[in-house]
């Protein structure tokens, strides 16, 4: 199979913003003010926000056919709209590693002090999950990080059956995350997230990291114990959002192509339920 390299140009508009003098006056309200964020999702939640869907899906050349069919309330309504089953294939083999998303991925490799690069900044795991003791399970293992644009499919799966173990909330600020932010701010250290510990049938630990984004930060998970793989871990409201999967060392090999795009600073665009490596 030959997956689609993605090369993102910054947008206009975040250009603006992230790098001129005036731009950055207006931004810093914006990453710093929730209420701000919370009165853009009110305006999406309306049903005169279902204007601006006809412009969106010509703008984004989105596939409607591939949706289920309904009556849209809202903006938001549609920006969550379900996906046909048999559009989207979830690989059974229970040696498959599968992407939770349609999106754009990254892979990076944990080293000995357990950081890794994202664009031209350095992280590390531990100011990601803000947990040292839980970040140095992960040396020498992966971090898989999924970039979703505005239009892609805003939903996302878990990767294997298992059941969750911990999960926790960390407040930020809400920094957009496309790749024009990376030189100017530590992105996934100040964005809100949501950090979920699994447990998995084939995969052992793994680490979800969902990220918000500008102007919407709201990420969604279902209450969920126990899950199989391919059932819907949560969604997005509207905006480009990021999933992060922290892997162990040694437990799974993933496909070569895309280690290679990522080595060269290339983005691999993968779909919800493709696979992406194997268990080792």
């Amino acid at each position: 199979m030959v997956r689609k390299v993605v090369s993102d140009d910054p947008k206009k508009g975040l250009s603006f913003l992230y790098n001129t003098k005036l731009g950055r006056i207006i931004l810093k309200p914006l990453v710093a003010n929730k209420l701000l964020s919370t009165i853009v999702g009110h305006i999406l939640d309306s049903k005169l926000s279902c204007l601006i869907i006809k412009p969106f899906i010509r703008k984004n050349k989105i596939k409607i056919d591939d949706f289920e069919r309904k009556k849209y309330y809202s903006f938001n309504d549609f920006f969550i709209r379900k996906i046909k089953p048999e559009k989207r294939n979830i690989i059974k083999d229970k040696n498959a590693f599968i992407s939770p998303c349609d999106s754009k991925l990254t892979v990076y490799n944990i080293n000995d002090e357990t950081m890794f690069k994202i664009k031209n900044t350095i992280y590390s795991v531990s100011s990601l999950i803000m947990d040292n003791a839980l970040a140095n399970e992960y040396i020498n293992g992966y971090a898989l990080v999924y970039r979703l644009s505005p239009e892609d499919y805003h939903r996302y799966c878990f990767i294997d059956d298992g059941e969750v173990t911990k999960n926790y909330k960390i407040s930020g600020k809400f920094h957009t995350v496309n790749p024009i932010v990376y030189d100017k701010f530590e992105v996934f250290k100040e964005n809100t997230r949501e950090c979920t510990i699994v447990k998995t049938r084939n995969f052992g630990q793994l680490m979800y990291v969902e990220v918000g984004a500008l102007l919407v930060g709201k990420i969604n998970n279902h209450d969920v114990f126990k899950f199989k793989k391919g059932e819907e871990k949560g969604y997005f409201m509207y905006g480009g959002s990021t999933v992060i999967i922290l892997i162990k060392k040694n437990i799974v090999k993933i496909d070569s192509d895309i280690l290679e795009n990522s080595k060269n600073g290339y983005e691999t665009y993968v779909r919800f339920g493709e696979k992406i490596g194997e268990k080792i």
